[in-house]
Order: C-alpha cells, then sequence, then structure tokens
C-alpha cells in the first residue's frame, strides 16, 4: 500500500481496532508492568514488552501504513494518563522533537537536548512528514474529559513559529477527536493539537506509539528507539 494523505486533515479517527477484552488487557498489563511514571503518564515505553507487542500489532501497523508505506517501525511510545486527580490544559502546539542514536550536527536539526538519558532533536519538516503517531485509547475518550483536539489540515504549513501556532488557532476550526476504549486516532506530528482540561472524572488513557517509514533519517542520523 503506498503512503496515503488522502485523509487531508492530517488525522484519522479509527473506532475500532482493539476490541474490549484486548484493551481490558493491555491496561491490566500497563497497571501492572512497573512503569516509571510522572505525574502526566509514562514516557520511553518501548523496552517494555507488552507495549512492544502492541505497537507491532498488525493491525495498528496496517494503520501506520496507510500514512508512511508497507513497512513503519515503531520506534517511541508515551502513555498519557489524565484523571481527577492529574489534570491539564495543553495548549496548541505541533510535536517537533524527535529521539535520535546520537547528536551529528546537520543543518536544520536542532536545538539539542537530554531526556532521561536519550538524545533529542528539533527536526525539519521533511523528517516529520514520514512519522506517524498512533493514539491507541486505553479509555474512552468523550468530549468532557479533556480530548485531543487539532486544527485539521495545518501539518502542511511546515514547522511554526508560536505566534504563527497561535494565530491559526484563532483562524482554523478545532476538532475533537472522540473514540471509544480501543480505538486510535492517527495524526502527523506537524498537525496543531492541543487538550482542554477534563471536566468529569472520567480517567483517559492513552498510548501514544509513533512509527517512521525507516529509523535512517539521512545525513548519519538515526532514530532511537525510546
Amino acid at each position: 500500500m503506498e503512503p496515503s494523505d488522502r485523509i487531508t486533515g492530517g488525522f484519522e479517527i479509527v473506532p475500532a481496532v482493539l476490541d474490549q477484552e484486548e484493551i481490558r488487557d493491555v491496561a491490566t498489563s500497563l497497571e501492572e508492568g512497573g512503569l516509571e511514571r510522572s505525574r502526566a503518564g509514562a514516557r520511553h515505553l518501548m523496552r517494555y514488552p507488552i507495549v512492544q507487542q502492541v505497537a507491532r500489532d498488525p493491525r495498528l501497523i496496517a494503520v501506520a501504513a496507510r500514512f508512511l508505506g508497507p513497512s513503519p517501525i515503531p520506534f517511541r511510545a508515551t502513555l498519557f494518563d489524565k484523571s481527577p486527580k492529574n489534570n491539564w490544559l495543553v495548549v496548541w502546539h505541533q510535536d517537533t522533537a524527535l529521539p535520535l542514536r546520537e547528536r551529528r550536527d546537520v543543518s536544520g536539526w536542532g536545538p539539542w537536548s537530554v531526556k532521561a538519558g536519550t538524545t533529542y532533536a528539533h527536526a525539519p519538516a521533511g523528517a516529520l512528514s514520514r512519522v506517524i503517531a498512533l493514539r491507541l485509547h486505553i479509555d474512552e475518550s468523550g468530549s468532557d474529559n479533556g480530548p485531543l483536539r487539532v486544527l485539521p489540515g495545518t501539518h502542511t504549513r511546515g514547522v511554526m513559529s508560536d505566534a504563527e501556532v497561535a494565530q491559526l488557532a484563532r483562524d482554523v476550526l478545532g476538532v475533537d477527536c472522540i473514540s471509544p476504549a480501543g480505538g486510535v486516532v492517527a495524526m502527523r506530528p506537524l498537525l496543531v493539537h492541543g487538550s482542554s482540561k477534563a471536566e468529569t472524572d472520567r480517567r483517559r488513557r492513552v498510548l501514544h506509539i509513533e512509527y517512521a517509514d525507516s529509523l535512517e533519517m539521512g545525513d548519519g542520523l538515526e532514530l532511537a528507539i525510546a
């Protein structure tokens, strides 16, 4: 299957990827898996077998392949866990930082940083166009529990300044990405997105897995497995 952006908004909602029993098993495994958690969830999860298993599920691979071509590779996973105890607002933004095996001073990449021992750089638009994020919903995401919101079509505008993002947020109507448990929201990293605080006591956990068409990014840069 060839890569496709016929989903011209830069995102796709797939409401039923894992069934309810499967997603309950994933939730239990994540809760009992000894993840190193922060207030908002847990990062750098690809080293955990349960996360590797989910990321390589043929059904998720098939969704990623619609954007990237036949052989998408999962390279980074993050758990977001929004609840009454840990509730937060995410302002409109793009995701531009990628984990890399080592630092190389290549034009268009940077600034650089190190997070929990992993090297990161802000990437150019060309590299980010080779990535898709799949957000697997562990819990139902409704309009009242702080769902992902996106500004459709904004992934085509390249890497933008904060002022440009703020202007788009005034000009483009946002869309709530609502999904049942077991559903997936696919999104391009450069799609402008955010979320509001939850207005209910219902928990909202999302396993956010990123895929690339190759780990090789050119000029000797290689994505790290995180």
